[in-house]
């Protein structure tokens, strides 16, 4: 009988360097400033509906902007070549 055996390198390269965890925190901080701008305040009463809260321009345009910003910052910190 033989043995199999799995020989690993530790001298392996990194995945990521370090640039790219920084784009990656960078993109990480924009997509919560997007979910922090679309969560918004809290009415004083529950059972009053406020058009103009709920259908703000920060909540409906800009938030979701900004998500996208911060997926578009996280796919180039994951497809940006380390040196």
């Amino acid at each position: 009988m033989s043995e199999n055996t799995v020989t690993t390198s530790s001298s392996s390269p990194a995945l990521f360097d370090k640039s790219n965890y920084i784009w990656m925190l960078l993109g990480v901080v924009v997509i919560a400033l997007g979910m922090f701008l679309m969560a918004g305040g809290r009415s004083e009463n529950p059972a009053e509906f406020k058009p103009e809260e709920v259908y703000s321009t920060t909540r409906i345009t800009i938030a979701p902007i900004l998500i996208f910003i911060g997926l578009a910052i996280e796919c180039y910190a994951i497809f940006k070549k380390s040196k």
